[in-house]
């Protein structure tokens, strides 16, 4: 066999430029169709056939499995997917990727490509000295589709002929011969390709072109394919070594998805491959087994009827293996941190748009949640674990009485003023690295306010703490009672915000602050007309009387504005759901 080790670097060269071609060919794709894409992912619902249906287009589209199954585990790393939903995505992006073998075989094979290739890259060149960034992703994507074919066309060249070289095929009658033994080497023989090149489909390219060259036979081509459907979850399952446990369950399950599909696939290998074969004869052409012409089109049937019946066999399963996945990769409950540092934000959330606002959301939410629902209670004397009690609000603030000795300030500024800042600078960053819609502008612009309001509380709170801690212990029962009632509407105010879940009606959720927020002015109408009547009768001194209607005024503003914060987290991810007064503010922060 004459093939030296300047053929073997020929061969290594024409690999790259596949390689190459493809990485072009589905980054500009993904430049085209990213954001849409990206949309569709992170809006999804728990269906587990729209899951299915997602994967399989946006990898038909992009062109790339690794790059789907990529971008799932960084979905599941920002929370934006759970584990069921990320499962049927990579099932779906498992069908997709068999698109590939099909472009492959039928233009590689079929049809002359290397003719018109060249030509293929002049008018995408053409197209990248377009103005429009749109026309310039087009140009890259047609360039990098003709430069995949032209590699795909020297690796044809590149391969020794087994004409040739006769010695070839007799030393690969060796390893072909051997029933199942062999069916296990050649699947070794695919996982190990696939995960040192770090592409399915390049591996696919070579499987073809393999068969096409008569150097191995339909069933060893099959089974390479299986190694390659094992190889492929190698990348995700890398990703995500420096990702949280979320993530890595994700990968975990893609890898035991493919796994269990090759298991049932080897029990019943050869019932199935002449299962295939009757398939291709039946669609017209010629049996693989007699003629090698045929082996591609066998090989790409086999591909795809295998990666949709396993789907369609497994996902009736996907609690089970959710559940597996959940005990192999345990929950990891991070250290306790000091409240001041952020908790979500990572600069490898920044990767996508809705990864990078999902970590935003999450981060403010727990601020409001934790320092701010801490800062607001304190002051007004009220224990946090009394406000999520089933204690009637009555007796929460009955409860509460002696004085906390707050400070609202080194409270602010040990548990809100760096976080707060934080925030304002992922936000910053967010804008600045991406070219982002304007939905997505104003939903940061709505976070930015969100925060802003938070700080705006913490002044209101500030100014009624003195008042509440004074007059708590005051004899006079009257003016006791009034700071009483300011604490219960806060108190009801703060559980209706904690009653949001994942599981909440948003909709009901929209009405039960509407009702809150109703009830709360018709409570202070009446407490104004309480105020001065116990003025009028002398019942409470002007200090007093002077005190309750100022702070009558900044429970009012203090109510409104943990509303409208709930309303901006919880409620408001559309900007059409703000009234015009706030949609005014949001076009005002993205003005400056």
């Amino acid at each position: 066999m004459d093939y030296g080790i300047a053929d073997i670097l020929i061969l290594l060269g024409s690999l790259g430029l596949f390689l190459f071609g493809m990485k072009v060919m589905s980054d500009s794709l993904l430049k085209l169709a990213g954001n849409r894409m990206r949309a569709i992912l992170a809006t999804m619902t728990s269906n587990r056939f729209l899951g299915i249906t997602t994967g399989f287009l946006i990898t038909s589209v992009i062109q790339s499995s690794s790059a789907t199954t990529l971008m799932v585990v960084s979905f599941s790393n920002a929370s934006l997917l759970t584990l069921p939903e990320a499962i049927s995505v990579i099932m779906g992006a498992n069908i997709g990727t068999t698109v590939t073998a099909w472009i492959i075989a039928i233009l590689g094979f079929k049809v002359s490509m290397s003719s018109i290739a060249l030509p293929l890259v002049g008018a995408g060149m053409l197209l990248t000295f377009s103005k429009k960034e749109r026309f310039q992703n087009w140009g890259v994507f047609i360039v990098g589709f003709a430069v995949l074919f032209i590699g795909l066309q020297f690796l044809k060249d590149a391969m020794p002929n087994i004409n040739e070289n006769p010695g070839i095929l007799e030393f690969l009658r060796r390893y072909t011969e051997g029933g199942y033994a062999s069916i296990l080497l050649f699947m070794m023989l695919g996982t190990v390709l696939t995960v040192l090149i770090q592409s399915s489909s390049a591996t696919m390219a070579l499987t073809l072109l393999m068969t096409a060259e008569g150097w191995i036979p339909f069933e060893m081509a099959a089974a390479m394919v299986l190694g390659e459907n094992i190889g492929t979850t190698i990348t995700a399952n890398i990703a995500a070594i420096v990702a949280n446990f979320q993530a890595k369950r994700t990968a975990r399950a893609h890898l035991i998805f493919n796994l269990l599909g090759v298991l049932w696939m080897l029990l019943l290998f050869y019932p199935f491959i002449r299962m295939i074969d009757w398939l291709t004869q039946f669609l017209g052409s010629p049996s693989p087994f007699v003629q090698v012409a045929a082996v591609p089109v066998a090989i790409s049937l086999f591909h795809t009827v295998f990666n949709i019946l396993n789907t369609l066999l497994l996902v009736w399963f996907l609690k089970p293996i959710s559940w597996v996945v959940q005990k192999v990769v345990p929950e990891v409950i991070p250290p306790e941190k000091q409240i001041e540092e952020p908790k979500y934000l990572n600069e490898k959330m920044l990767k996508y748009p809705e990864t990078a606002i999902a970590t935003l959301e999450k981060e403010t939410d727990y601020l409001f949640r934790n320092a701010i629902f801490e800062i607001v209670t304190h002051a007004l004397n009220i224990h946090r674990q009394d406000v999520l009690s089933d204690l009637k609000s009555k007796k929460v603030v009955k409860k509460s009485v002696s004085d906390f000795k707050t400070d609202v300030r080194a409270l602010y500024l040990a548990k809100v003023k760096t976080i707060y800042g934080e925030i304002i600078r992922f936000a910053s960053q967010t804008q600045t690295r991406h070219a982002l819609t304007v939905a997505q502008n104003k939903r940061i612009a709505q976070i930015k306010i969100a925060n802003r309001r938070m700080v705006s509380i913490i002044r209101d709170v500030t100014d009624l703490n003195r008042n509440v801690s004074l007059f708590l212990e005051s004899d006079n029962e009257h003016v006791k009672q009034q700071y009483n009632n300011f604490r219960r509407v806060v108190v009801k105010v703060l559980r209706v915000i904690y009653s949001i879940s994942r599981e909440t009606d948003l909709h009901q959720y929209l009405t039960d602050l509407q009702n809150l927020e109703r009830d709360i002015q018709k409570r202070m109408e009446a407490g104004n007309i309480e105020i001065d009547a116990l003025i009028r009768n002398d019942d409470i001194t002007t200090d007093m009387a002077s005190s309750l209607v100022n702070d009558q005024d900044h429970v009012e503003d203090l109510v409104e504005k943990l509303i409208f914060v709930a309303e901006l987290l919880y409620i408001s991810r559309d900007p059409l759901a703000l009234n015009n007064q706030d949609l005014s503010e949001v076009d005002t922060m993205l003005s400056v």
